[in-house]
């Protein structure tokens, strides 16, 4: 996978397009770190592609839940536990 400084796509564009063909994803970086994901895409498979994306996103998310759990300590919360605190909010709610 090819890494591209922010620089050189603005200033290389033309030539990173046709290296896109080739390599299929571009890392773009800002002072050395990644900031985006460059990926070809054509009509054929432009859903499919963003289906990817969007799992991958709903995945990291998941993932950075369940460690913000875990390092709260809710994660060791009951089912009759989190069942409580759902009835008490609909009761304040309601009442």
């Amino acid at each position: 996978m090819k890494f591209i400084g922010v620089r050189d796509f603005r200033n290389k564009s033309s030539k990173i397009w046709d290296e896109l063909n080739k390599e299929k994803e571009i890392i773009i970086t800002s002072n050395g770190k990644p900031v985006a994901i460059l990926s070809a895409v054509s009509e054929g498979n432009l859903e499919e592609k963003l289906s990817a994306f969007r799992r991958a996103r709903a995945i990291s998310a998941v993932t950075a839940l369940q460690r913000n759990s875990a390092q709260m300590g809710t994660d060791r919360i009951s089912t009759e536990d989190i069942n409580s605190e759902i009835k008490a909010e609909r009761n304040k709610r309601s009442g």
